[in-house]
């Protein structure tokens, strides 16, 4: 009589857990289609912003802003300013 072995549900192949690296990549697909779906909901309110007329430029700018820490865009912009009145701007 012959038995028939069948395989633990977290398969091994080349002793990688078949399974568990299948998960992986799938999160890794869900999540890489919402951010394609929100960088598009990024795009469309940047469309609206510029329809309003506001300078979408300027707002990336200010988006980058307010990421940073207070303290050292304060510092930058004094550097910013020096330079300027060293260049006579």
């Amino acid at each position: 009589m012959s038995e028939t072995l069948e395989r633990p549900v977290d398969t091994a192949v080349g002793g990688i857990a078949a399974d568990r690296l299948r998960s992986i990549i799938e999160r890794v697909e869900r999540l890489e289609a919402e951010r394609k779906a929100l960088t598009g909901d990024i795009g469309d309110i940047f469309a609206e912003a510029k329809s309003a007329g506001f300078d979408v430029k300027v707002i990336r700018q200010l988006l980058r802003l307010r990421r940073r820490e207070p303290a050292e865009v304060e510092a930058e912009e004094t550097l910013l300013a020096i330079y300027r009145r060293a260049l006579g701007l």
